[in-house]
């Protein structure tokens, strides 16, 4: 039974996933070596459920000028002139019965890479944490060790231990962060 439980678990299946996108994009490069913000290709992440993929303009706004002839980009500068959107392909699924919220995780000071992980040092994403259920709810019952000054939310390299961080001490929160434990806080 153990073996089932184990082999069959979204730690064994799902943690290492990566598909191969339509193009090759460098989280390493764009993220960790030239330092753009999370926010700025995903740019709905602070105010809306979902993280946006970003549009080909977004892409585009660098890539007019930088590496205009590279064969990487060509199916970037195809989609900017047909207007038709690059197929990226999903990383971090969850069930379309659980509802997630990006927006409130982030205000609360949950940092991308307590989910997502070191994306700045990912030259292909892939999914770090298993995203399960008991996953979630290990964070939502003991939500404080996961917590960071709001400000340094989209930091890749932020350290708790460095920074000693207690957030019921940090004058910038207005509300103590009460993630739910019932079955309706994520299923809906």
């Amino acid at each position: 039974m153990f073996a089932v439980w184990y082999w069959f678990s979204p730690s064994y299946t799902d943690v290492g996933y990566r598909p191969e996108q339509p193009v090759p994009y460098s989280h390493k490069l764009h993220a960790g070596d030239m330092g753009i913000d999370c926010r700025y290709c995903h740019n709905t992440v602070e105010r809306a459920a979902h993280a946006a993929i970003p549009p080909t303009q977004t892409c585009m706004n660098c890539h007019e000028q930088v590496k205009t002839e590279s064969q990487r980009l060509r199916k970037v500068r195809e989609s900017f002139a047909s207007g038709e959107p690059i197929p990226w392909l999903r990383v971090h699924m969850l069930p379309d019965y659980v509802y997630f919220d990006h927006s409130v995780h982030l205000a609360g000071g949950v940092g991308c890479a307590t989910c997502h992980g070191r994306v700045d040092k990912m030259v292909v994403v892939e999914q770090h944490e298993p995203l399960s259920m008991g996953w979630c709810l290990d964070c939502h019952r003991n939500p404080s060790p996961n917590l960071r000054p709001r400000d340094q939310v989209t930091n890749m390299g932020w350290d708790r231990s460095v920074e000693d961080y207690d957030p019921a001490r940090d004058p910038s929160r207005t509300r103590q962060v009460n993630p739910p434990l019932h079955c309706s806080g994520c299923h809906r």
